[in-house]
Formats: structure tokens, C-alpha cells, sequence
């Protein structure tokens, strides 16, 4: 079967379409501020959009962070036990999603199911509805495991 070639109708690269995400992300969850996506193989941030200018370096520490929420060494020794004490043994990490409110902000964060190096970073005012940010966010990030 032939495959299309990058940017012909119907097919995306993988830049074109963690830069839709993201978009789709600020667009579709409710009082979205920022979205983007954290690359934890690399540590970089793939693709941010936001509602305010943030200095690169802020932007380079929101990557950085977010690799040390999830595998940070004491997060990994925390998983390993986890895994260790329910007799899982796959490599499959234990942490998928994290939410952390910070005091007029909520920051949620989301691996990708199909490729668990590829989070998503969600912010919010802290008023958002928590059931809401993880319904909407969950859903675009669905349909992007699904392309």
C-alpha cells in the first residue's frame, strides 16, 4: 500500500501534528492559558502556546520540570518499588497523569499513551473544573494517539 508523502492532504509529519495538538489543546479545554508538549527523551519543549509572552528560559524550565516530575531519581525509585511490591514487570512507567495546583494555577500533566516520552502540559486558572480539564484534555489527546 503506497503512503502519502508529508504534506499532502491526509497526512501529517509529526511536527505538524503536535503543533495541532497543542492548538487544539488552548482551543478546546476550558480556560486553557498554555498548552505544550514536553519531550522526555530529549527533555525539550516541542511545542507551546499560551495566552501570555513567557521568557525562553521559563519555557526551558517548564520542559525540565517536567521531566523530573516524572522521572525524576527519587520518582523512579518510587515507581520501581510500586512495581516491585504488585509484582509488575513490565518497564512501562507507573505515573501517567499529574495535576499540581500552584497558588493561582492548575498545571496538568499527561503522557502520551502511545509513546510515553511525549507528555502534554495543560494550565488552567486554579477556578477550572478539574473533571472538565482532565474530560477535555484526555479526549485531544486521544484523537491524537489515534492519527
Amino acid at each position: 500500500m503506497p503512503t502519502k508523502k508529508a504534506g499532502t492532504p491526509g497526512m501529517q509529519n509529526m511536527s505538524d501534528q503536535i503543533v495541532h495538538v497543542v492548538k487544539r489543546l488552548r482551543q478546546e479545554v476550558p480556560d486553557c492559558l498554555a498548552s505544550g508538549i514536553v519531550d522526555m527523551a530529549t527533555g525539550m519543549l516541542l511545542a507551546v502556546e499560551t495566552t501570555d509572552n513567557h521568557p525562553s528560559e521559563v519555557l526551558d524550565l517548564l520542559a525540565g520540570a517536567t521531566l523530573d516530575l516524572f522521572q525524576g531519581r527519587t520518582v523512579l525509585t518510587i515507581e520501581d518499588i510500586f512495581k516491585e511490591r504488585r509484582g509488575v514487570t513490565s518497564s512501562e512507567h507507573y505515573f501517567q497523569e499529574i495535576l499540581v495546583n500552584s497558588a493561582n494555577l492548575t498545571h496538568l500533566f499527561i503522557r502520551n499513551n502511545q509513546n510515553e516520552d511525549i507528555v502534554a502540559v495543560v494550565v488552567c486558572p486554579k477556578s477550572v473544573n478539574i473533571g472538565m480539564l482532565f474530560a477535555s484534555t484526555r479526549r485531544v489527546l486521544k484523537s491524537y494517539t489515534a492519527a
